[in-house]
This record gives C-alpha cells, sequence and structure tokens, in this order.
C-alpha cells in the first residue's frame, strides 16, 4: 500500500513539478484589488481548508473554481472580497500518509500544501489569503479559542469508547454505519477505540441550534441541505471529542500537553486566522475584527455536519457572530461512475488543465455541475461542450466580425455602440440577459448564470447571420454604411460576453477584451457596470482577429480509422488542443 501511495504522490507532484511556460499565466483579477475599499461592503468566503494526506484532486479544485468564480463577481460589484484558502495540516492521516512516503510531517505538509498552490495557479484561481495550519499565527488563535471556550465551561475530560473513522478522523453512531461497521463516506470499516480526551458540550447547544436555522433558514444552502441538518440536530446531538492522546502531530492542548488538539476544533478557525496578517499582534479580537463573520463557506457535502453544526455551535461558545452562510454542494463523477484509484477512473486536476488550459476547465464544471448537486464529467461531453461554446459560438463570432471590419472598415469602428444600436431589439434582449445573469450569479446559481451568458453569444450570432452584413457590404451604399453598423453592434455584445464571463473564464474574457481594442489595466479594473450597453465608441481600432479559444480536435489519424469502424464499436479517439496564445501582459494575483 504504501509503496501504491508513493507512485501515486510521485506521479501527481511530477506534473507541477515541469518547467512553466515562458509567459506563465497569473491569476487574473477581473476588477482592480489595488483601490481603496474603505467604504466598501466586505464580502469574505471560504474554501475548506484542504486536508494535506494526499495531493489535490479534482473534488478540491471544483470547489475552488466555484468560489473564485463568486469571488471575482463580487469583486465585479466593487465589494471588498477576502477569498480564503489553505491547508488543514495536522491529524492521524498526514502523519501515515508523510510516513508511507518517507517523510516527516513537516516536510510531507509543506510540499502537498505547494501542490496547491501551483494548481490554484494554473486554474487562475485569485485567492487573497491561503492560510496553513502550522503556520504559527494559526496555533495562536486556536490555543486563544480552546481557552476562550474552555472558561465558558464547554470542554471538560472524558473516557470514550467507540467505532472510529480514520478517514473522517471521527467517532461514528453505530446507527450511521454500513454493514460491517463500515463509514458510509470512506466504505472502510470503522476500528473500536477507547480514548481519554477533551469533550465539547455540543448537547447544550441544541436548541439554540435549532432556533437559528428557524430564524435563518438560509444559514444552510441548498435548501435540501437545510433539511438534512435539521434531521441531524432533532435526532439528537451528542457531546465530540476534540483532543487525541494518541496523535503526536498536532497543537497541543493548552492545559494538557500529553494530548493535541483534534483536527476540527484546529481547522475551522483557519477561517479566522487567515484574516490576520503575519507580523501583526496574534489575538482573536484582531482576527475578528479584520473581517469576521464571513458570508459564504463553500464546502462539499461530506464535510458539512461539520460546518453547519459543530462550527456554530462552537462559536456560539467563544461568544463570536456565526457566518452568514454554508453552503454545501455535491460530489462528481466521471462517466456515471463515483471515482477511486481502485477503480482506474481518478480524474487528476493537473493533467486536466495541462491539457485543456483553464478556460476550458472552469467554464465546463460551473456550466455543466448545477453548483449544489453531484455532477459528472467525461472527456466526451467535455470536449462538446468547450468545443459548441467557446470556440464556436463565443470564439468564432468575435473571429468572423472582426474579420468583416478589417476587410471592410479598417478595423476601425464606424460610430458609437449607442447611436448603432437605436431601435434594434437586439439591445434590449441582451440587457434582460446580462440582468438575468447577475441575479444568478448572485443566488449562487452558477450554471444558469453561464447559461445566461451563453444566450448572449446565441442572440449575437442570430443577429449577424440575419443581417448577413458580408452580402451587405457588397451591394455597398446605404447597405454597406448598415452593414459597418451591424459590426459594431456585435462587437459591443462581444464586449459584454466578456464583462459577464470574466468571473468563469478570466483568461478567455481578457483575450476577447484586448481584441476589442482594450489594454490589460482597462480589463483589470472593470466593474459589472460594464456590463452596460455603449462603451464601444466610434473610431475605436480593433486588434487583429485572432481565435480566443482553439477547437479541441480528435487526433487525425485516430479520427480517420474511428469514421471507419461500425458505429457500434468506435473508441474514444484521444484528443489534443493546441497552446492557446497567451495575453501580453497579465494582472498578477
Amino acid at each position: 500500500m504504501a509503496a501504491r501511495l508513493n507512485t501515486s504522490l510521485q506521479n501527481t507532484l511530477s506534473l507541477f513539478s515541469k518547467k512553466l511556460p515562458s509567459s506563465p499565466r497569473r491569476a487574473l483579477y477581473c476588477t482592480s484589488t489595488l483601490e481603496s475599499h474603505d467604504n466598501a461592503e466586505t464580502f469574505v468566503l471560504t474554501t475548506p481548508l484542504y486536508y494535506v494526506n494526499a495531493p489535490p484532486h479534482m473534488g478540491s479544485a471544483y470547489t475552488t473554481i466555484a468560489a473564485d468564480s463568486i469571488a471575482r463577481f463580487q469583486r465585479l460589484l466593487g465589494k471588498k472580497v477576502i477569498f480564503i484558502t489553505g491547508t488543514d495540516e495536522h491529524g492521524e492521516k498526514i502523519a501515515t500518509s508523510a510516513a508511507a512516503n518517507g517523510r516527516n510531517p513537516s516536510e510531507h505538509c509543506d510540499l502537498i500544501s505547494q501542490s496547491y498552490r501551483t494548481l490554484w495557479k494554473e486554474l487562475d484561481i485569485a485567492y487573497d489569503k491561503f492560510v496553513r495550519t502550522t503556520d504559527p499565527k494559526h496555533e495562536a488563535i486556536v490555543k486563544e479559542f480552546y481557552d476562550r471556550v474552555f472558561a465558558n465551561g464547554d470542554i471538560y475530560r472524558a473516557d470514550y469508547e467507540g467505532l472510529y473513522c480514520v478517514n473522517c478522523e471521527e467517532y461514528k453512531d453505530e446507527k450511521e454505519l454500513l454493514e460491517n461497521n463500515c463509514c458510509p463516506v470512506h466504505q472502510m470499516p470503522c476500528v473500536a477505540r477507547k480514548e481519554d480526551n477533551y469533550f465539547f458540550a455540543l448537547s447544550k447547544y441544541q436548541k439554540p441550534l435549532e432556533e437559528v436555522l428557524s430564524q435563518n433558514p438560509r444559514f444552510v444552502q441548498p435548501s435540501y441541505r437545510l433539511n438534512e441538518v435539521q434531521t441531524w440536530i432533532k435526532s439528537g446531538l451528542r457531546d465530540f471529542s476534540i483532543s487525541r492522546a494518541l496523535v503526536d502531530w498536532g497543537i497541543p492542548v493548552p492545559n494538557d500537553d500529553k494530548q493535541t488538539i483534534y483536527v476540527w476544533f484546529d481547522a475551522l478557525l483557519g477561517y479566522i486566522s487567515a484574516l490576520t496578517e503575519d507580523n501583526e499582534q496574534q489575538n482573536l479580537d484582531t482576527a475578528v475584527s479584520l473581517g469576521w463573520p464571513a458570508s459564504l463557506h463553500l464546502i462539499g457535502k461530506d464535510i458539512l455536519r461539520f460546518h453547519a453544526v459543530y462550527w456554530p455551535a462552537m462559536l456560539m461558545s467563544a461568544g463570536l457572530n456565526l457566518p452568514k452562510m454554508v453552503f454545501g454542494h455535491g460530489f462528481l463523477t466521471k462517466d456515471g461512475m463515483k471515482m477511486g484509484k481502485s477503480l482506474g477512473n481518478t480524474l487528476e486536476p493537473f493533467e486536466l488543465v495541462q491539457k485543456f488550459g483553464p478556460d476550458a476547465v472552469r467554464y465546463f464544471f460551473i456550466r455543466e455541475v448545477e453548483f449544489g448537486n453531484d455532477g459528472d464529467y467525461s472527456e466526451d461531453r467535455f470536449i462538446k461542450i468547450v468545443n459548441a461554446h467557446l470556440a464556436n459560438t463565443i470564439g468564432n463570432l468575435l473571429n468572423r466580425t472582426l474579420g468583416l471590419l478589417k476587410k471592410n472598415c479598417e478595423s476601425t469602428l464606424v460610430v458609437d455602440s449607442t447611436i448603432a444600436a437605436e431601435g434594434v431589439p437586439l439591445k434590449d434582449t441582451v440587457e434582460k440577459l446580462v440582468e438575468k445573469a447577475r441575479t444568478n450569479y448572485e443566488s449562487l446559481s452558477l450554471s444558469t448564470a453561464c447559461e445566461a451568458v451563453l444566450e448572449i453569444g446565441n442572440a449575437g450570432n442570430s443577429y449577424m447571420d440575419q443581417r448577413a452584413p458580408w452580402m451587405l457590404f457588397k451591394q455597398g451604399g446605404v447597405s454597406a454604411e448598415a452593414a459597418a453598423k451591424d459590426l459594431v453592434i456585435i462587437l459591443e455584445v462581444m464586449r459584454i460576453i466578456a464583462v459577464a464571463l470574466s468571473p468563469i473564464a478570466p483568461c478567455l474574457s481578457l483575450k476577447i477584451y484586448s481584441q476589442l481594442g482594450f489594454s490589460v489595466d482597462q480589463f483589470n479594473s472593470i466593474t459589472w457596470d460594464d456590463t452596460k450597453w455603449g462603451e464601444l465608441k466610434e473610431g475605436q481600432v480593433m486588434a487583429q482577429a485572432s481565435p480566443v479559444f482553439v477547437r479541441i480536435e480528435l487526433d487525425a489519424a485516430e479520427k480517420d480509422e474511428e469514421e471507419k469502424k461500425p458505429k457500434d464499436s468506435k473508441k474514444k479517439g484521444k484528443a489534443k488542443v493546441k497552446a492557446e496564445q497567451q495575453p501580453q501582459t497579465i494582472a498578477e494575483a
């Protein structure tokens, strides 16, 4: 087992140790983050702090892509966004995984934590804070929080005997286990353990938690996750262990150095310790004053109980405000099957982004997975979606419009886009779809927001086909003048698409904006107000047309072979994509 784990780890880590292109991609901000936000509303959102027992997988990448899309949209609204992510680095599984790979826990944590940072860079994730639970500032916050809860009378010492899931790092009730005492999450048998631990009096907060959910039903979303949480609470809350006597790799309990603080009572505090700076005095009140409570915790549904039951009770005990919302999304499957190394069908995010690029990966998972529900990946579906939407609907519309403008108008706009659109129904259609996109971004219906932006592209393509400006140019005179106006209208549609799609596909949006004659600085300072019609002006010169998204094609030889085979015997060809041209300059996070 150790050999297999070591091989898997090395294979994954080798992917991010490869040399990056000469013009490395940087995480893009879609609006200026350097300006003063003194009077702006603060929006704090978090991903889970990812457990470093193994390198990042597609599930953690999916959560972070979604969080980044939400953060970018909130920045477009002018809010002061604090986007927190990081790594959870203590616990039994970490020490075991480190030993299996021939490292000490500290070396292992450094290596895996860096792999997360590398992947986030490759995926254009523009986080504001990256916290590690091995950071000294984090340990200071955890100890102060523990002392505050202890002083409130909510921590006590007791013996505990029960069935323990090593992967969950949690004792399980027998009634929730599967056959042979298997954990329902990890499908592995739980082991019998008896320990002398410290416990948090969760049962004391049964009624307060029920009141929170009753008075604020949006605290847990989607609504069906709220139902799950209410069911857990109504079934009766049991006190839970917050320390381990047999685990050395962790933060020592303040009043007992023979025990270490249990991973959840440690890791959840990362959402608060992340708010501090390394050179600041490390105390709980300072951290809280810098942005707590969080506006949104984004998590996978497997850790909902810890965030929607344990965490709010802990915060109540310490006298701190609760986060405004906990959103639990679903799981990813591949070709309709649960992913697992034993099945040989894992989806490696490093390989995916290197093969198809960040825009394609980000767009597919946001567009195809209804946020909150489970979602499925298949390479065939992936290629069809990104080719149809990004290469065809969006990329091809821009390319052919700029081509016509160069041929007939020397790449120069003949009139303001506001004047060009007078009396044209397309403008009203676009404005309604922009509002639809905004509404869905705000409600975290990310897939529907994506659909609304794509509908703008479809409307632009329909207008192009109906007006047929290439024919009008041939007729000359008034017809040619009308055709020139049509091109301005379509390019204004493309500009609005670039703004509205920038939370999801920032690199693609920058390429579009650059080809419309705008600078990188102008792109980095856009706000949602820039989705209003009328930014393109008479005399503005467009850039040379160049594909903003290159179609993914099957290898030519394999494609020919596939076409010769009977339909029911065809196998999927090997996908490949030409390297996307990088923008000349990209703003650094």
